[in-house]
């Protein structure tokens, strides 16, 4: 690149939604996200683990939310180490799980869950490092 080496560091889903209390409580208690920015009562950057989520009140397309549901497409997903304690605390605190933890053929363990307001997000790890 001109000018230099550059480093990536951080990219982020953004999540268009309803009710940024509810996101905010939902992310916070089932999934361990911190929020420290709140911009005007419309917008929070979550943090956990060095990652970011941003949620903004705004409208979405129900039907793309419809689509996305019937055909397992992902929202987002994360990388998880202990992929099984983690699958454990999102069962015991609540979250709507739409496919339960197992193996893949890729050779990963995932299982996806479903938002408040139907945002699927992925989480899986490499089955070999679960070991």
């Amino acid at each position: 690149m001109a000018g230099g080496k550059t480093w990536l560091t951080a990219l982020a889903p953004q999540f268009l939604v309803d009710d940024l209390a509810v996101m905010m409580a939902f992310y916070r208690d089932v999934l361990g996200f911190t929020f420290g920015f709140v911009y005007e009562g419309f917008y929070a950057v979550g943090q956990r683990d060095g990652l970011q989520l941003h949620l903004k009140e705004a409208p979405k397309n129900l039907s793309e939310r419809t689509r996305r549901r019937e055909h397992e497409h992902r929202d987002a997903y994360g990388d998880v180490e202990g992929i099984e304690a983690f699958y454990d605390n999102c069962v015991a605190k609540g979250a709507k799980i739409l496919k339960p933890l197992a193996g893949t053929a890729w050779g990963t363990k995932d299982f996806y869950l479903e938002d408040p307001e139907g945002y699927i997000v992925g989480f899986g790890s490499s089955a070999a490092s679960e070991k």
